[in-house]
């Protein structure tokens, strides 16, 4: 699945590679995105329009053993799905990373369906692919990557339960 952003989504991605901007964002993208989504009943994101691909990924808190729900944006490659660990390039990985490191299973919503998924970090060249694909949906990764320049920007494949 390839979105190519129009003129307007440009412009915002632009606007949303600011640092500035995405100091906002970081802690308050995935609320407006979950009251979006929970105004439309699972149908619509903030996010859209900026045309980035969001999926709806439940894991588990690797501290409080609870369930949680969190907006991301995701990647498609057949049926697997990337999930770039950018945290707006903060100093740290942000906490849904440690959560699918901690409990590898999940539960993935895009769209109208659901499907039980297992997540795994990628290395090498494998992770070289999911890079590219993700900054090609959003060139603001590249400047995430230069501003979290201490860490590699882990990169997680998210792939259906067998």
């Amino acid at each position: 699945m390839k979105i190519k952003p129009n003129t307007f989504q440009k412009l915002i991605h632009r606007f949303a590679m600011l640092r500035p901007v995405s100091g906002f964002f970081y802690t308050r993208m995935h609320r407006i995105d979950g009251m979006v989504l929970k105004f439309t009943n699972g149908k619509h994101t903030f996010s859209e329009i900026a045309g980035w691909p969001i999926v709806q990924v439940t894991t588990i808190g690797a501290k409080t053993g609870r369930p949680l729900t969190l907006p991301l944006m995701g990647f498609f490659n057949g049926e697997n799905i990337g999930l770039i660990a950018s945290s707006f390039g903060r100093q740290h990985n942000p906490g849904w990373y440690y959560n699918l490191k901690a409990f590898p299973e999940c539960v993935v919503q895009f769209n109208d369906r659901s499907g039980k998924y297992v997540a795994r970090e990628t290395r090498g060249g494998e992770r070289e692919k999911y890079w590219r694909m993700a900054v090609s949906y959003y060139r603001g990764y590249e400047l995430y990557a230069i501003r979290a320049a201490h860490r590699q920007i882990p990169v997680m494949i998210l792939e259906p339960a067998k």
